[in-house]
């Protein structure tokens, strides 16, 4: 089997669309948490009960897929980077918009939702460091992603010099050719349900405050783990490409058992650990048939993936403040429910990207603090001082190394 190094040059269009849809899909998943039965910021005054499969079905799989495309760039991208500089990018490019997002764009929503305690968002500032919240006002939100996303980074520096060696290489050779056969990657469903099994019961809650969430971050650091070793190789993503349609059934199969487990059991412990081992399995699964479909269908460049590839990152860190705001104000008009949804999608993505495109993208100092790279200097731009658009390449994504 070709052997892929890191750094190494190569077609991988189709984990950036993945990427860029995924992110699309947290987009969706938040203008759905005003309308659905469950606790938000802010919420209609008519709620949807349908949303609650949907949502449920999305949440098990997104950011555990997301994690493990974070894991793909990051192999491909590691190039020569010794340890130290490693945790320096990962510094500049996670810590640094985590910290400045903390103070910049939480605070917005804390606010939209005690809007009734405070006479304006400047005098809700002197307070956000009171109490923890829901009953207090701090909290990182939607910016946990980022934190586990760095915390992964300073678990996995120790050993970057090793993954490099040529022992790890032949080992990681062996297990691709091994996982390449038919089903074989369910192999990782084995580490998956063990964390469970060992630390849901300390930790039961998912709570994304990583202290103690330590249940569902070690199963993050596994679908990280598995597209960091794995799944990183373009000729095992072309096996699961080829093994597609398995995935999409042992995706379907496990969401209607999970589904059916309240009307199976009716012991609550068990139809309890009969959920979250079903869970797991649609998670991996919807994870497999992912990649296959995006790889065979989406494996292809385009100008318009070059720019999203960029754009994604601080559209994922504005999305969820714009989204409170836009639908504070929507949610208070009377107007249909499903004419309140598509005008708050429509206002909310309208908003983050003109504030991507004429606020962010030009500006050096705002690229920086949302995680981009500088733009290069060109003639024109030294002329007249601004950021010129650049063209990122694929493994060059600030999620991976950058």
């Amino acid at each position: 089997m070709e052997t892929q190094t890191p750094y190494q040059k190569e077609r991988q269009y189709d984990i950036d669309w993945l990427r860029i849809l995924l992110i699309l899909s947290v987009f969706l998943f938040h203008i759905g948490m005003i309308f659905n039965t469950w606790g938000w910021h802010i919420k209609n005054n008519v709620l949807v009960e349908q949303l609650g499969g949907v949502m449920v079905f999305l949440h098990y799989w997104r950011l555990p897929l997301l994690f493990l495309v974070s894991g793909i760039g990051t192999w491909l991208a590691l190039g020569k980077r010794t340890s130290g500089q490693y945790i320096k990018e990962r510094f500049r490019r996670l810590f640094i918009p985590f910290i400045a997002g903390i103070f910049i764009l939480v605070p917005v929503q804390v606010y939209i939702e005690k809007v009734s305690q405070f006479d304006s968002q400047l005098a809700f500032y002197p307070h956000m460091f009171e109490g923890v919240y829901p009953e207090g006002n701090f909290s990182w939100h939607h910016l946990w992603f980022i934190l586990y996303l760095f915390t992964i980074a300073l678990i996995i520096s120790p050993f970057l010099k090793r993954m490099k060696s040529n022992g790890f290489t032949q080992f990681r050779e062996r297990c691709i050719v091994f996982v390449s056969r038919p089903m074989a990657m369910n192999l990782i469903l084995v580490p998956l349900i063990l964390t469970q099994i060992i630390l849901r019961p300390m930790f039961p809650e998912e709570t994304h405050a990583l202290f103690n969430d330590w249940a569902f971050f070690s199963l993050d650091l596994v679908f990280f783990l598995a597209g960091l070793i794995l799944v990183s190789n373009a000729k095992l993503r072309d096996s699961i490409m080829k093994q597609r349609w398995f995935y999409l059934m042992q995706t379907v199969l496990p969401t209607l058992f999970m589904f059916s487990i309240p009307h199976l059991f009716g012991n609550e412990k068990v139809a309890g650990t009969a959920w979250d081992i079903a869970a797991i399995i649609v998670a991996w699964s919807c994870s497999m048939t992912a990649i296959g479909y995006t790889r065979r269908y989406l494996n292809r460049n385009s100008k318009f993936r070059k720019l999203a590839n960029e754009a994604i990152y601080p559209f994922y860190l504005l999305h969820q403040p714009v989204i409170v705001v836009v639908g504070y104000y929507v949610i208070q008009w009377s107007i249909p429910v499903l004419m309140k949804a598509l005008i708050i999608t429509g206002l909310s993505f309208l908003i983050v990207v003109t504030v991507y495109w004429f606020v962010i993208r030009p500006v050096n100092v705002l690229r920086i603090i949302f995680g981009l790279k500088q733009a290069p200097k060109t003639n024109k731009s030294m002329e007249v001082g601004v950021a010129q658009p650049i063209a990122v390449p694929s493994s060059n994504h600030p999620w991976n190394i950058g």
